[in-house]
């Protein structure tokens, strides 16, 4: 019964910006951590960034600090990845995640996941 519905992905040049979202369903959305990860064609997939249920504390992999910035909106029930300065590496599908109270970086921590939206950056 849960779902999340990720949004925002598409062509964009090294250097630019995208803003995804990631829209859920179920209640209630306050008590979840959300994670956003990324998964390129032959690549395991990658934890990228997560939020805890207040928004207080975040985290992120060490090849995205700087330049993503993850939030969310609970009024909306939606979290946010902003990416900025993208490099063509960080194409891949980007996917959401929750899983209850804590911030993981573990894929396999996370029950609930998005289908996914496509990033694409060309050099």
């Amino acid at each position: 019964q849960v779902q999340l519905v990720e949004s925002g992905g598409g062509l964009v040049q090294a250097g630019g910006s995208l803003r995804l979202s990631c829209a859920a369903s179920g209640r209630p959305f306050s008590v979840y951590a959300m994670g956003w990860f990324r998964q390129a064609p032959g690549k395991e997939r990658e934890f990228v960034a997560a939020i805890a249920p207040s928004g207080a504390n975040t985290y992120y992999a060490e090849s995205v600090k700087g330049r993503f910035t993850i939030s969310r909106d609970s009024a909306k029930s939606t979290v946010y990845l902003q990416m900025n300065s993208l490099k063509p590496e960080d194409t891949a599908v980007y996917y959401c995640a929750r899983r209850p109270w804590v911030i993981a970086t573990a894929s396999a921590e996370y029950d609930s996941w998005g289908q996914g939206t496509q990033v694409t950056v060309s050099s």
